[in-house]
């Protein structure tokens, strides 16, 4: 059983790291996941400048995402419509309507031409591992040079954990980054293209909760029009929830018309004697024109699951654009000094006819020695020493080449490497300008794309509780056959509820109990006591429990308060196996108890005063009122008890 247990926690394991690592959150570097990785990788892999059918991109991406092409596709179209990394033709869905996206053999996509500023698809500074079955090879993490894991926002569900990252404002991102690279403060909050309006109180930077809403116009006092949508909402769950408030008997409205195409427009008409400011409360109370989202900003960093917020990404991004930059410049220099290095080679080896000097050898080996005896006069113009690659370079160039050489025009081709390589050290040692250089640039491109306008509105407002603008109209009901709830027809009216009331009462067995406002429950017959479960009501209840010992028959009495429960959870007011015979709410009232006839019992009556007996705590034992049998005892009536008995009389 050992080897059992052992072999399932280590499964257990591996599984949940891998649905943690390669499928549900997102990699701080890219701020992808694998699928959304690959899929821009095979996009890298066709790119010829015109589109691809979306099902040829999904058949290639296959070879790097073992899970089928469904979830390729749903990806791949979630992704174009971030509107960032791919460019697409055709339906896509509509973000607005909720409507989907066509099948993949209608729709085309490409990758967008500004990716390639942003996304590293260098391999010599971007790594790349072999695929699942290893035959190709895919980027283990693109080295992006903007936060897009705040950009583009992520949702994804692991095991024991999870991530729901909002979308940020682009132009709001990159404008952060410039600030923290400039050592200024910054704050940025989320921002999604349906707009709406955002309360950030509760946000924590990124870890918090928001709450959002819809934009309404109440201009016309008998219409409201929702003119921009919540985050994480499109039109059609809008209508939904707008239908089940309205059946529900929740908000009072004549008609709803959905005119919402390229944004939201849903006309809301209002029936006689109902106003626009009476309803708006409602909508936000009961339908998703309010909505509270809780954030969690878990990424994978170094290949482990973190918690980090939004300044923190921010800054981490910073410091590791600098590091691309430098990168890319190192990388760029390196090349440039081995083309300068081929130049130089090429231009002694043609201008000062040392390839003549190979005629006259018999030997490969000769021809070599006589190649590098060439170039030992010119040492000093050589810009490394002159490698066995170098001579077989030298040696493969074509005798019409050598005659069309352009001595000016290769002098003018050594300046500009000259040039740039003179550039290139500058900018290594101002790369923190180099990085706002590039941010500024990046806005630019952006801008004229507009993509870079905020959308959703920053404010502060309360969210809604229903419990505030909700009216107690529904009547509790209480009837003979110990029925209680708001379904039982006839019986008595004990109080008004609303369906968010919770109720607190007593039991004929003395036995108490909090829960929610039932339809219809079985709570016997003889309940003592019914009211809101509010503490504010509940504390100020002095409780006088009346009870007896089965055995002994002596009765107890005890003054009580009930500070607190827990919901749906029954409670004893008296020590268990006792008998219960009175239960009252009453500060000052009297009682009898009748004792059992026995000889030598001359008293057979004795009255009591529940003034004469102190309060005590909850679970404290009653006292004994005598050391008799009692057999029944006799409470003084109330003053609306006396009240009904004398009407009736009448």
């Amino acid at each position: 059983m050992a080897f059992v247990k052992n072999l399932f926690d280590k499964n257990f394991i591996e599984y949940a790291s891998y649905v943690i690592r390669d499928r549900a959150i997102p990699d701080l570097e890219d701020g992808l996941k694998p699928v959304q990785r690959r899929i821009l990788h095979t996009l890298f892999e066709v790119d010829d400048g015109y589109f691809q059918k979306v099902s040829f991109v999904v058949g290639r991406t296959m070879k790097y995402h073992p899970h089928g092409d469904a979830s390729i596709y749903g990806a791949l179209v979630n992704l174009a419509n971030k509107e960032i990394f791919i460019e697409k033709q055709g339906n896509f869905g509509n973000k607005f309507t909720g409507d989907g996206a066509s099948a993949g053999r209608y729709i085309e996509c490409r990758i967008h031409p500004i990716a390639k500023d942003f996304l590293v698809t260098n391999k010599a500074i971007t790594h790349y591992i072999p695929n699942y079955d290893g035959r190709g090879e895919e980027p283990e993490v693109y080295r992006a040079k903007i936060p897009l894991a705040l950009i583009m926002g992520a949702e994804g569900i692991a095991v024991g954990m999870s991530t729901k990252i909002l979308p940020y404002n682009l132009k709001e991102v990159l404008d952060a980054e410039i600030k923290c690279l400039k050592g200024e403060s910054f704050e940025i909050y989320p921002d999604v293209s349906t707009g709406g309006l955002i309360d950030v109180s509760n946000y924590n930077d990124g870890n918090g909760k928001i709450v959002t809403r819809a934009k309404l116009d109440i201009s016309d006092e008998k219409k409201i029009v929702i003119t921009e949508l919540p985050l994480d909402t499109n039109a059609k769950s809008l209508l939904d929830s707008i239908d089940s408030a309205y059946k529900a008997g929740k908000i009072k409205i004549s008609s709803v018309d959905n005119f919402t195409t390229d944004h939201c427009c849903i006309e809301i008409k209002l029936p006689r004697g109902i106003y626009a400011k009476d309803v708006v409360p409602a909508l936000y109370a009961y339908t998703d024109c309010e909505k509270t989202i809780s954030c969690s900003m878990l990424v994978i960093k170094d290949n482990m699951p973190v918690n980090m917020t939004a300044t923190e990404i921010i800054k981490y991004y910073a410091k590791k654009l600098v590091a691309i930059i430098k990168d890319e410049l190192e990388f760029e220099r390196g090349k440039l000094t081995d083309e300068l290095h081929v130049r130089t080679l090429e231009r002694i080896f043609i201008e000062e006819r040392i390839y003549k000097k190979i005629e006259e050898q018999k030997t490969a080996e000769d021809v070599v020695k006589a190649v590098l005896k060439g170039f030992v006069p010119f040492k000093n113009e050589l810009i490394c020493e002159i490698s066995s690659d170098d001579v077989d370079h030298l040696l493969q160039i074509p005798i019409r080449r050598i005659s069309l050489f352009d001595i000016n025009k290769n002098k003018e081709q050594v300046n500009a490497i000259n040039s740039r390589l003179k550039e290139i050290s500058k900018r290594l040692k101002n790369l923190t300008a180099c990085a706002v250089e590039y941010l500024n640039m990046m806005v630019e491109k952006f801008a004229k794309s507009g993509a870079t306008e905020r959308k959703t509105e920053i404010t502060t407002f309360s969210a809604v509780e229903v419990k505030k603008i909700v009216k107690r109209d529904m009547p509790l009901r209480y009837d003979d056959k110990g029925y209680l709830g708001i379904s039982v027809s006839g019986g008595t009216e004990i109080i008004k509820v609303t369906p968010y009331d919770r109720i607190f009462f007593v039991r004929k067995s003395g036995i108490y109990t909090v829960c929610d406002v039932p339809q219809k429950m079985f709570v016997d017959s003889g309940m003592w006591y019914c009211n809101y479960a509010e503490k504010e009501i509940i504390n100020k209840v002095l409780f006088t429990i009346i009870y007896r010992d089965p055995k002994t028959k002596y009765c107890f009495i005890k003054r009580c308060r009930v500070p607190s429960w827990i919901m749906n959870r029954d409670y004893m007011f008296a020590p268990d196996g006792m008998e219960v015979l009175h239960i009252d709410t009453r500060e000052k009232f009297k009682f009898s108890l009748n004792y059992v006839k026995k000889p030598r019992l001359s008293k057979l009556t004795e009255e009591f005063n529940v003034n004469d007996f102190a309060e005590k705590g909850l679970k404290a034992n009653g006292v004994r009122l005598a050391n008799k049998e009692v057999d029944t005892i006799s409470v003084e009536p109330s003053k609306l008890e006396l009240f009904l008995q004398n009407e009736n009389k009448n």
